[in-house]
């Protein structure tokens, strides 16, 4: 097949203009300009860009164990249809994934059920439970591209370094949930104005930004590659640009939610604006945005995290934590940063494929030849977000209804079509 008169942007190649693309059998053979079709299929881009598919290193597909929310298959589903050709799931599953026999079996049900493709993620401790580290060397030889301890913290700082030493000796990066418990305090809302609004207790910035500097500094000491999940205060932001500026092996994530909303923006006590972090304030936001202009952040990541809507409808108080992402992440990724003026298309493309690639050491993000044919073709033409559309089985977004820029056309895994 080959995919003509698209505007080609691909960072990892300095490719930014109309030109075509040519892949064979799961394979890029040929980027450049007006390249004969040779009767092959062809299909006319004009007017929308060809990338390399995106790569989401911040997923939960609640699969083994929690199918009600989502399945492999649906998450997979959904991840295609925003542009994505490959995910990271966490590992706070029923059983949480915790074993090189877990990792396998993900690996092995991925070739059946899976619409992209799958770098999964191993536990830090087994069960999460934070006391006995898990055979992390047998998960990485599984396939694993990371651990985590995603949706808490290892709080024993003595069991965290010791795993950080050995994720270091066999160059497993540790994908970080910063969140202190013990300051936590029954919050489920920032702590500022819609917690006050609400009357809701609070998560202030300490819970995250105490956290973010313990790992940053462990990183420093023990030389594991600390990778910050879903990064949503000002502090936090800064804490790691002096970490990458005294060299420690240090990146970070951040959210489209946490820069495209602050807390003041959520209307009532609607459980469909609850995540993990919280979204913050509107400071915070601003900050986030300048951060991203200023490259202190590496790549976008969705933490889509679906949830049914019985548990969605019950309040701030007592629903669970999370917000889907995977449908959502490209529109407000482009209409906040592009249209916005904080990135250019190959910035963004940068952070949403060409580095969360490397940081999983995942062989995607490029177009390459030679490369996989793992391509989204996406406009930034105005759309409507619309929940009952998505194909995951979450529905929970505080999104809904907002008019964005930014649609996904078309995702191919290996030269196949997938949406």
């Amino acid at each position: 097949m080959i995919l003509k008169n698209g505007h080609v942007v691909d960072p990892a190649n300095a490719i930014d203009g109309v030109c075509d693309v040519r892949f064979s059998d799961g394979i890029i053979t040929e980027v450049g300009e007006s390249l004969d079709s040779n009767g092959e299929a062809a299909i006319d881009c004009t007017g929308a860009y060809v990338v390399p598919g995106f790569v989401d290193l911040h997923v939960h597909l609640r699969d083994p164990g929690q199918t009600a929310k989502e399945t492999l298959t649906t998450g997979t589903e959904a991840a295609a249809a925003g542009g994505y050709t490959a995910v990271a799931p966490m590992p706070n599953t029923t059983p949480a994934t915790d074993s090189p026999e877990k990792i396998a079996e993900l690996l092995r049900r991925a070739k059946d059920e899976c619409r992209v493709k799958l770098l999964p993620i191993t536990a830090v401790t087994l069960g999460q439970e934070g006391i006995t580290i898990a055979d992390l060397e047998g998960a990485k030889q599984a396939g694993a591209v990371a651990m985590s301890e995603d949706g808490r913290s290892v709080m024993d700082i003595s069991v965290y370094r010791e795993a950080l030493r050995q994720a270091a000796r066999i160059g497993l990066p540790m994908f970080a949930h910063c969140e202190d418990k013990n300051l936590v305090a029954g919050g489920v809302i920032n702590a500022g104005i819609a917690s006050e609004k609400l009357g809701l207790p609070g998560i202030t910035n300490a819970v995250e930004d105490v956290i973010t500097a313990r790992d940053l500094i462990l990183a420093g000491e023990t030389g594991c590659h600390v990778h910050l999940c879903h990064v949503s205060t000002a502090f936090a932001a800064k804490l790691l640009a002096a970490a990458k500026e005294e060299g420690y092996p240090v990146s970070g994530e951040v959210c489209p939610h946490h820069f495209a909303m602050f807390d003041d923006e959520i209307p009532s006590d609607d459980a469909n604006y609850k995540m993990n972090p919280p979204l913050r304030s509107r400071k915070d936001m601003e900050a986030l945005r300048e951060a991203i202009r200023n490259g202190v952040f590496d790549c976008i990541s969705t933490d889509h995290a679906p949830h049914t809507a019985e548990e969605k409808s019950r309040g701030f108080a007592k629903a669970p934590f999370g917000i889907v992402g995977s449908e959502t992440a490209f529109a407000l990724s482009y209409t906040t940063l592009v249209k916005g003026g904080y990135l250019d298309m190959s910035g963004l493309m940068r952070m949403m494929s060409t580095n969360p690639s490397k940081i999983a050491g995942h062989t995607g993000g490029t177009l390459s030849v030679g490369a996989p044919a793992d391509i989204a073709v996406v406009t930034g033409e105005e759309t409507r977000i619309d929940a009952a559309d998505f194909k995951s089985k979450g529905k929970n977004t505080p999104f809904d209804g907002r008019r964005v820029y930014g649609k996904v056309l078309a995702t191919y895994v290996d030269g196949r079509r997938v949406y």
